[in-house]
């Protein structure tokens, strides 16, 4: 008898166990338990008789476990593990006919044990699926987004940042060439990719992806967070220099203004985020001449000549502003190019006028 009430506390204790796993990792009851009697039955099959068809029965509140043989009632049994004949079936249950499945219990006195050995292999495996999954639904949605992590550890240029409860991955490649990183620093991320693995879910971070700058300026500018101004383009070279073009669907708003702020405070605050890097807001136009020529700034341009079928433009520039427009090896007119698609040559006046004269 004595050892019957400790075999129903063990039980009882199992459940309790698995309550509390639940509430600590969100995860459901019912999740587990299903986790638990699949290993179970697998345990019965391996250990005991691998030929019967078994089911495993848990009790939820109790934590009583059940093993049935499932057989199929038949008028000749031609296979005693997985049928019975109508009249073995009616001595169990008068009521059974041909065609029933009739569940016998088979439950082997030291299951109880196989039960505990099973249970917290089973368990914790479940938790870490459960745990990946809730992961991978929660931050599939963040692809695209902004997230902050802390960084808990630099391994070979790779940084690590713990991010909620799980662990995001900022490769060497993804990082501002001129920022540095340290243990506990608080970073604020671009999520490129959520997938799962053999080593659970990785999340891959970008310090240096042009859709960080862009997420900064919508959170940072409210007129953009409300469909005002709109960001039509953007491209950047991390740590340097980024070009954002944008456009007001109200006439009454200024577009560049509004991404500057007050004093010029809405832009630094999103400088200040990327290290320093340099920001040319400029205004987008649909009119390709405009819009090459917006996306030289800060240099000025005196005139631009398109070949909308070449897509290439020509442009001209003041012989002061010349080096200003192609900037340091080249960058300025590399993220013009970029940023309006088009192919841009670019000419002093002086150098355009001693061109003419040779033709």
């Amino acid at each position: 008898m004595a050892k019957k009430v400790n075999k129903t506390n063990n039980n009882e204790e199992l459940i309790l166990a698995l309550e509390a796993l639940c509430t600590e990792k969100q995860i459901s009851k019912d999740v587990l338990l299903d986790a638990l009697t699949a290993a179970l039955v697998s345990a019965y099959k391996r250990n005991f008789n691998s030929a019967q068809n078994v089911v495993v029965n848990i009790n939820d509140t109790t934590g009583e476990i059940n093993v049935y043989a499932q057989k199929e009632v038949v008028e000749l049994v031609e296979n005693e593990h997985e049928q019975i004949s109508l009249d073995d079936a009616r001595k169990i249950n008068a009521s059974h006919n041909i065609g029933d499945i009739v569940n016998i219990e088979v439950t082997p006195a030291n299951f109880g044990r196989i039960a505990a050995q099973n249970a917290k292999q089973v368990v914790m495996q479940r938790i870490r699926e459960a745990e990946r999954g809730i992961i991978l639904t929660e931050y599939s949605d963040k692809e695209s987004e902004i997230i902050t992590g802390v960084i808990q550890r630099i391994e070979k240029g790779k940084v690590f940042l713990e991010v909620s409860n799980t662990e995001a991955l900022l490769m060497p490649t993804e990082q501002i060439p001129t920022e540095s990183y340290n243990f506990h620093d608080r970073l604020k991320v671009f999520v490129m990719k959520v997938e799962s693995g053999s080593k659970g879910v990785q999340i891959l971070v970008s310090r240096a992806h042009p859709g960080l700058v862009k997420k900064l300026f919508e959170s940072e500018v409210p007129e953009i967070a409300q469909g005002i101004v709109e960001i039509k383009g953007i491209c950047r070279e991390a740590g340097s220099r980024t070009k954002i073009a944008v456009h007001s669907n109200d006439e009454n708003v200024d577009a560049q203004g509004a991404c500057i702020g007050a004093q010029g405070r809405r832009v630094q605050i999103i400088s200040d985020e990327i290290g320093g890097e340099k920001i040319d807001i400029i205004k987008w136009s649909e009119n390709p001449a405009e819009y090459i020529a917006a996306s030289l700034s800060p240099s000025s341009v005196v005139s631009v000549d398109v070949d909308e079928q070449a897509k290439s433009a020509r442009v001209i520039v003041p012989d002061s502003q010349l080096s200003l427009a192609i900037g340091k090896a080249g960058q300025n007119a590399r993220l013009a190019a970029k940023l309006t698609g088009w192919k841009i040559d670019i000419k002093s006046e002086s150098g355009a006028q001693s061109a003419s004269e040779l033709l």
